[in-house]
């Protein structure tokens, strides 16, 4: 059994957080170390069904297509990407592919011969070049903006493709490494058009059986998986439960044997659970509110900030999360290679400052806003402490509930009815994507459509354009100011992972991206 990648948890790390927080993730983490067996030297085996509890329904089994976050979890199982990454840091490593940069404006991606696809056909450079073009210029992809700096796709030979690019991209890598990379059958989605998304067919460890709409996803083992002696599963049933409480009670009850995504409540159930492992630690998992900055008033910078400086992180955290977790004024955690303390000032609890800003942006009297909210017990407990924070300064808000899948896909794709939304970001391996697909002009999750300034724009480019963390850390540190101090998004908490399996299942790990991946997890006999 692997031990659960864990964050380094330092003093030095722990000094920027409160004492209160920092006994927070050192209490999840010493409850992930003693959750663990004695032993760990079980050789893995082949063979079982994995029963999972999900917290939503896919918004699309089609990578290219998707709007919610927690796809992933199920795109992983039948999708296998050109590059990986590794769980404890998100540094990227070769995958299907190994890649170099002849020059700055060229990368060879090297695939590995003899993959296949489901359906038998060849996972070789014409596929990949099929499926990278179809990602950055298909009207219908949701992804187009991470490969905005591709300018052509050429095959070399059956085992090389190049990439010829505008201008050099250091995040290449780790953008293959996410949906991007998520290599599809060419055969398929011809053959499927549209309706992929539902008939799925990748080179992942398993393929695709069933989908039953907010009930079930369905995976059985794939024996021509071009890794030897993987998968160990005979396959993954998926239940799609969005209740985490209700999840986790299928866990306890043995229905299921693996639940995810857990508030932090659940940790002593866990505890107290002498059947049950628990795997915890640090994510760039981040609680927020999107704002259409195209869409009046919320065109209005002022009423932007107000919003942001309405806000009392510290008691979303304590509301919400127990405590168990750290208040976010940016999209990243204090912990991260990008945080910005000087950019973390920029958005204090100001309840006096935020009803003069919008007294000058002509509300004097306050004003109506709508937020998309999800369905689930713990997302309606966020609004409501939102709600109430915001109407302390005017802002009288109302939750309109959904699906998760279902609200953000309508909140997106430019539904009049909403103005914000509370919804979460689950980060991505390179910070250059997380700000390129939340404040590009036309990407998805910027749903305005628009291009908030030229020099956001510049700055998005510029942040890709040298490898060295210290250049990319100065653009980032310009990026994030002009982000918080125009108010284009309203960051509220970093959540820390915390998932629980029955100690059966072997060889779990956890990631910064907080989403489970089951390639290497094997069931005990």
């Amino acid at each position: 059994m692997k031990v659960p990648q864990l964050p380094d948890i330092s003093l030095e790390s722990l000094g920027n957080l409160s004492r209160r927080e920092a006994l927070g993730l050192a209490g999840l983490t010493l409850g992930t170390l003693m959750g663990l067996p004695a032993l760990a030297q079980d050789r893995p085996r082949q063979g079982g069904i994995l029963k999972v509890s999900a917290n939503s329904n896919p918004s699309t089994l089609d990578p290219a297509r998707g709007s919610n976050g927690f796809d992933h979890v199920f795109l992983w199982t039948m999708f296998d990407t050109l590059v990986e990454w590794d769980a404890a840091t998100l540094k990227p490593k070769p995958g299907m592919a190994e890649w170099t940069f002849p020059d700055a404006n060229t990368m060879l991606l090297n695939l590995k011969p003899g993959i296949m696809f489901h359906d038998g056909t060849p996972c070789d450079a014409q596929a990949v070049k099929f499926n990278l073009d179809r990602s950055r210029s298909d009207t219908n992809s949701n992804i187009r903006a991470e490969l905005v700096n591709v300018s052509a796709v050429t095959v070399v030979s059956p085992t090389q493709v190049k990439l010829t690019l505008s201008q050099p991209d250091a995040a290449l890598p780790a953008i293959l490494s996410d949906r991007a990379g998520m290599m599809a059958s060419p055969k398929a989605l011809t053959e499927s058009g549209l309706d992929f998304g539902r008939k799925p067919v990748g080179a992942g460890p398993w393929k695709f059986v069933s989908w039953t709409d907010n009930q079930k996803v369905v995976v059985t083992r794939n024996t021509s998986y071009w890794r030897g002696g993987l998968p160990y599963l005979d396959g993954i049933e998926m239940a799609i439960i969005p209740e985490l409480p209700t999840g986790l009670r299928s866990v306890v009850s043995k229905q299921n044997q693996l639940v995810f995504g857990l508030p932090s409540r659940s940790k002593t159930i866990i505890e107290r659970d002498s059947s049950l492992n628990m795997v915890s630690g640090a994510t760039l998992y981040c609680h927020l509110l999107f704002i259409n900055y195209a869409k009046a008033p919320l065109n209005n910078t002022k009423v932007r900030q107000a919003i942001n400086l309405a806000i009392d992180r510290q008691e979303f955290v304590k509301g919400t999360m127990d405590g168990a977790g750290e208040p976010a004024h940016m999209l990243v955690p204090k912990s991260y290679w990008i945080y910005d303390k000087d950019v973390a000032a920029l958005t204090p609890h100001d309840p006096a400052r935020a009803r003069k800003l919008l007294e000058e942006a002509g509300f004097a009297s306050g004003l109506d806003l709508t937020i998309a909210c999800y369905s689930d017990q713990d997302s309606v407990r966020r609004g409501e402490i939102l709600i109430e924070q915001l109407g302390k300064v005017g802002i009288r808000a109302k939750l309109v509930n959904g699906i998760m899948a279902e609200i953000s896909a309508q909140y997106f794709n430019g539904d009049k009815r909403f103005d914000l939304h509370l919804s979460f970001w689950s980060g991505r391996p390179d910070p250059s994507m997380t700000y390129s697909l939340m404040f590009s002009k036309g990407s998805f999750y910027n749903a305005g459509r628009t291009e908030f300034s030229p020099e956001l724009t510049s700055l998005l480019q510029e942040s890709r354009t040298k490898e060295d963390q210290v250049f990319r850390r100065g653009v980032f540190a310009k990026i994030q100011r002009i982000v918080m101090e125009n108010g284009l998004v309203a960051p509220l908490a970093i959540q820390y992972q915390l998932a629980a399996a029955v100690k059966q299942v072997r060889g779990f790990e956890g990631n910064l991206l907080g989403k489970p991946r089951f390639n290497n997890i094997w069931l005990q006999s």
